[in-house]
């Protein structure tokens, strides 16, 4: 069984994903162009390449979306991607932090710093005596 993309529900799938309204889309092509066109223009199951190519500069969106993009298909990745067996293909690592474990990591690497710096401070004492003494 052959499936033909229909181009004109795609053309209305991705303005109204881009939150344009068919207006919008007609004052963008051109006076020729009413709101009235573009829905006739959405019903059609196949777009002149011309035409296509000047919606998709409108609505900055490659022809190939236009042409190519199925339902259908889009659908059944996205259905696959988030099963529930493809997500245990996913390596999720849960990491039990507990919390007053970490402020006690801290505290005592912050007991130690500063014990360094007083061991620091009694050497530079030191040396500026020896200097002082001289």
């Amino acid at each position: 069984m052959d499936y033909k993309i229909h181009q004109g529900r795609n053309v209305k799938r991705f303005r109204e994903m881009l939150g344009i309204k068919q207006e919008a889309l007609a004052l963008d092509l051109g006076e020729d162009w009413n709101q009235k066109k573009i829905s006739l223009l959405e019903q059609k199951e196949t777009i002149e390449n011309q035409l296509l190519e000047k919606i998709s500069e409108v609505l900055k969106i490659p022809v190939e979306a236009f042409q190519n993009f199925d339902e259908e298909q889009a659908v059944n990745l996205i259905s696959c991607i988030f099963s529930d067996n493809a997500m245990f293909n996913n390596r999720i690592e849960v990491q039990n932090i507990n919390p007053i474990e970490e402020i006690k990591k801290l505290h005592e690497e912050k007991i130690a710093l500063y014990e360094r710096m007083l061991k620091e401070k009694d050497e530079m004492m030191a040396r500026l005596e020896k200097l002082l003494e001289k």
